[in-house]
């Protein structure tokens, strides 16, 4: 399933739909029809475990798209919001993932030519979390070299602590798009939290694909363009540690809990990596797709 949050209309609060056809159908609502109870937020739809998810599934295929009054809105007439639009917890960034983006990152950004023996890891605070559409921000007081990245994100689906990598893509509630946006001149000291966490830096969604329908993460097409200029394009199966791994490792010693975020790395083709250097400006803008999930577009703002 595709899940989204949405709003109806700026007043209205966040809802969690499924995206069928050329319609959203609001979760609770269409339970509320049924008889049965079902929450009208991502988080606790996923803190439900696999039996909120099965009882949604099932909710959807017993009206085999014929929806109750009220329980669907055209999707051209809402606002999609970012999947989880506020996370728990900081977004757990993983670094220098893929071979061509290690060597680009050594020849101009200071980082070591050998590929890592494990992963690097860093994270965004979920204050940089925005959703499609919404702006980048630009602060020209802070950063002349602003920056983007592709990634894959995967959403934890429940507890996992010290998982093995056979068993960790179970935990693996389903899988969206990110941009990893950073400000490559704010690194400080070798520590990334600054030049990737500042607010608008986490640009997600357009939806979340459970896991069900994307039983192989490994083998996704993955692109970013820059005012319709291709800059990225890869695949996931080219990743140094796949999303099994990450889950492990990170999961060795954190425990992942549901709604965590793994945002698992970037392709070559970044601005820092280019001969002269790019980086975004105001009036630019960024669009970055992962296939089977969607794409995500967002303007970059003077701040």
């Amino acid at each position: 399933m595709r899940l989204v949050t949405y709003r109806a209309s700026i007043v209205d609060a966040a809802r969690l739909g499924v995206v069928q056809g050329d319609e959203i159908v609001d979760v609770q609502r269409l339970a509320a029809t049924r008889g049965e109870v079902l929450p009208a937020s991502m988080l606790e739809l996923i803190d439900l475990g696999p039996s909120g998810l099965k009882a949604l599934q099932r909710l959807v295929a017993a009206c085999e798209g014929v929806w109750p009054a009220g329980a669907a809105v055209p999707a051209v007439n809402v606002q999609l919001l970012a999947p989880i639009p506020r996370p728990r917890k900081n977004i757990f960034g993983i670094g220098l993932n893929y071979v061509e983006h290690v060597a680009e990152s050594s020849r101009t950004l200071d980082t070591a030519k050998e590929l890592p023996k494990q992963p690097v890891i860093f994270s965004k605070p979920p204050t940089t979390v925005i959703g499609p559409g919404e702006p980048i921000q630009h602060n020209a007081k802070l950063t002349q070299q602003l920056d983007w990245e592709v990634e894959l994100a995967a959403i934890i689906g429940r507890r996992a602590s010290r998982v093995s990598k056979e068993s960790a893509l179970q935990y693996v509630f389903g899988y969206s798009v990110m941009i990893d946006v950073s400000a490559r001149d704010n690194r400080r000291a070798g520590q990334w939290i600054y030049s990737k966490g500042m607010d608008s830096y986490g640009p997600f969604g357009p939806c979340i694909v459970t896991a069900d329908e994307i039983p192989d993460p490994q083998c996704l097409d993955l692109w970013l363009t820059v005012n319709g200029v291709e800059k990225q394009r890869s695949n996931t199966r080219h990743m140094l540690f796949k999303v099994d791994h990450l889950v492990a490792d990170i999961s060795a010693g954190i425990t992942l809990e549901p709604g965590d975020i793994i945002a698992t790395g970037t392709p070559e083709g970044v601005g820092a990596g280019r001969n002269p250097q790019e980086w975004l400006e105001p009036g630019d803008v960024v669009v970055a797709a992962v296939e089977k999930i969607g794409e995500i577009r967002h303007p970059v703002v003077a701040a």
